[in-house]
This record gives C-alpha cells, sequence and structure tokens, in this order.
C-alpha cells in the first residue's frame, strides 16, 4: 500500500507554507478542539463554542506572537549575538509577560469580535459575564496559551537542533572528502614521479615532456582545489586529459584515448578528482600489462534521472590483472566508492565488470537534481 509515503508528502507541504499560515492552521485546529471541549463539558450550543474559541484563540495567537516577535527584535539590539533572539524567542521571563499580558486584552476582544459575528448583543462585553464564567474563560484560554507557547518553544529548539546537526554532519562529510582527496593526489603523484624516474635514464627527451606535462596537470590541480568542493564535468574532463597526456608521454602509440562529454551535461557538478583514479587503474592494471596497448574510453550520459560516468579500457581485464578474491578492491576504487557514499549516500554507487571482447568497464552513477536533468533529443 502507498499510504505511509504520502505522510512525508504532507509534512513536505506543509513545512513549506509561510510561517503566518502555518501558525494559523495549528492556532485553528487548536481553537476548534477547545471549542468542541467546551461543548462538550458545559452543554453550550456547538455553533457559539466553536466561534467564541476561534476568536478569542486567533486574538491570542496575534497579540503574544506579535508581542513576542516585537520582544526579540528590541532585545537584539542590546543583545545582538544571542542565537535564540535571532530566532524570535526572547526568554521565558519576557515571554510569560507577554502570555499574561495578552490574554485579558484577547479576552475582551475575541468575545466582542464573536458576538458581532453571532448577532448577539454587544452590550453584553466581556466584563458583564457572571464572575465565574470570566474567570472559567480567563483560566482557560491562559492555560491554552501557555501550552501552545511550550509547543512552540519546543519545537523552535527541536528545529534548532536539527539545523545543528545538519551543520555538524556536512562539516563531518566536508572534512572527510577534503581528507580522501589528500589521499589521492599524492598516490597519483607518486606512481608518476616513479615512472618518470626509470624514463630519465631511458628517454631524457620523453622525460622532459612528461615533466612539463606534469607541471601542467598539477597547476590544473592547485587551481581546482582553490575553487572549492566540486567543480564542473567540463573541469573534471580537462583535467583527465591533462592526465592522459601525461600518460601518452610515457606510453605513446601504445595508449590511445577517447573523452566523450556531452554539452549538456558539462556543467554539471562534481567532486574533483573523481574520475582520474579510475582511469588511473585502468592503464596501471589493465593497458600497461598489455603488450601491445589498447584503448581507454570515459564517457558520461544522463539516465533515469542519473549521471552515470564510465571508464571503459582494452586492457587485459580484471581477472589477468590482479586475483579474483582482489578485483574492485584497490585504493583508487575504494576511495571513489568513499566519496560517493559520503557526498551522495545511497543515491550512488560504482561497479566494475569485465567485458567479453577483453578489457573492464567501471561505472559510477550520482543523482541528479531536477534543476540538472536535461530533456533527451
Amino acid at each position: 500500500m502507498s499510504r505511509p509515503a504520502t505522510h512525508p508528502d504532507l509534512r513536505q507541504r506543509l513545512a513549506a507554507l509561510p510561517y503566518v499560515l502555518r501558525a494559523g492552521l495549528g492556532n485553528v485546529i487548536f481553537s476548534s478542539g477547545i471549542g468542541l471541549l467546551i461543548h462538550l463539558l458545559t452543554g453550550q450550543a456547538l455553533r457559539g463554542a466553536l466561534v467564541y474559541s476561534l476568536c478569542i484563540g486567533l486574538s491570542c495567537w496575534a497579540l503574544i506572537d506579535g508581542s513576542r516577535q516585537l520582544s526579540a527584535r528590541l532585545l537584539r539590539r542590546w543583545r545582538p549575538g544571542q542565537a535564540a533572539l535571532r530566532e524570535g524567542w526572547p526568554g521565558w521571563p519576557v515571554m510569560l509577560l507577554c502570555v499574561l499580558a495578552s490574554v485579558p486584552l484577547a479576552c475582551v476582544a475575541g468575545s466582542l469580535l464573536a458576538q458581532a459575528l453571532l448577532g448577539w448583543d454587544l452590550r453584553r462585553a466581556a466584563w458583564d459575564w457572571p464572575q465565574k464564567e470570566l474567570l472559567t474563560v480567563l483560566l482557560l484560554t491562559l492555560g491554552a496559551s501557555m501550552v501552545a507557547t511550550a509547543v512552540f518553544y519546543a519545537r523552535g529548539r527541536l528545529a534548532a537542533a536539527r539545523g545543528e546537526a545538519e551543520q555538524a554532519r556536512r562539516l563531518a562529510a566536508e572534512t572527510q572528502l577534503r581528507l580522501l582527496e589528500s589521499q589521492l593526489e599524492p598516490h597519483m603523484l607518486f606512481n608518476t614521479l616513479a615512472n618518470l624516474r626509470v624514463l630519465i635514464s631511458l628517454d631524457p627527451a620523453r622525460a622532459q615532456a612528461m615533466l612539463d606535462r606534469l607541471i601542467a596537470f598539477l597547476r590544473a590541480t592547485l587551481d581546482a582545489s582553490r575553487r572549492g568542493e566540486a567543480h564542473s564535468l567540463r573541469a573534471e574532463f580537462a583535467r583527465l586529459a591533462d592526465y592522459l597526456a601525461l600518460m601518452e608521454v610515457r606510453m605513446g602509440p601504445r595508449l590511445q584515448t577517447r573523452l566523450d562529454l556531452p554539452e549538456a551535461l558539462a556543467e554539471l557538478p562534481v567532486p574533483p578528482l573523481l574520475l582520474q583514479p579510475l582511469v588511473e587503474n585502468a592503464i596501471k592494471h589493465g593497458l600497461e600489462p598489455k603488450v601491445e596497448g589498447g584503448c581507454l574510453t570515459v564517457s558520461a550520459r544522463q539516465e533515469a534521472g542519473q549521471l552515470r560516468l564510465e571508464v571503459l579500457d582494452s586492457g587485459v581485464g580484471p581477472g589477468q590483472a590482479r586475483p579474483a578474491d582482489q578485483i574492485g578492491s584497490g585504493f583508487g576504487l575504494e576511495q571513489v566508492r568513499s566519496r560517493l557514499a559520503t557526498q551522495y549516500g545511497p543515491g550512488a554507487g560504482l561497479r566494475l565488470a569485465a567485458v567479453a571482447e577483453g578489457g573492464t568497464r567501471v561505472s559510477l552513477w550520482l543523482p541528479l537534481s531536477t534543476e540538472h536533468r536535461t530533456t533527451p533529443p
């Protein structure tokens, strides 16, 4: 059954309403419940009990909430750094004064409004009521106002706690991503420097060209890290092009590359250094062990509301590159999996599979927000 799935949608729709509408709707429901209770306990006409309860309840809400916000705004001038005042809460002592001052005024104003709506004689104002009846209304209204104030305070504190927890979770995720990126860059750099050391004695000219490419790649990496935790897919492919140019100097004609990035997907945000460790694995474990080398293809596409990225090589295949129990468990693959889980949760993933014609295909997918989805041609 699909009923449980509708509850989050209803809560999301209510949360999206402006504060005045949400608070007003809650007050109407609360006041209607009190009017029904008065009708059941005292035997008063349901229509009259509901009208009186709604008028007095809405008057209380308007006066109490207005005085709350005004008090918090005035107190912010003396204590601008207090978080509770920024959220509109002046503190319990001030709030109690607001309630005690607002309830008698709300009872009078609400009763006059109710009598006008019901067509009753306005000369019979609240101060002309029997003392017992007036005291009952005042106490009931005061108690309801205190309950509503406590609920408002509790919900505000809960919302603030959730916001602080979300901020802490986001900070922890960003810290973990930074740590993963700092581990990936030295991993690639050490591998490249080791290959460069061997090439210096064998072919100094190619070693010089490789060093120039390495400098360009590191400069692009530094620029990307200064821009923040994400960059465009276009920038990710540009950095891959720098890295592959570096590898082409080392491998020569044994390495053929192809980068396929549709223009419609080029500006999508992705974490930096997301594809580079997959490309490095494909070259190190797939193409380099193969005598004649092969082709490496990196592609991007949109599929079922997801961004699909693929690294395909025509190398020796995962079963030849390492033992079967170690397939898909390398450093680069584990780091990419960790980054996907940290930043996207269960909506992202990575899969490694052998290609029937020979080689390896690594596919990863990320969720696309609605504004980033493109219409298929």
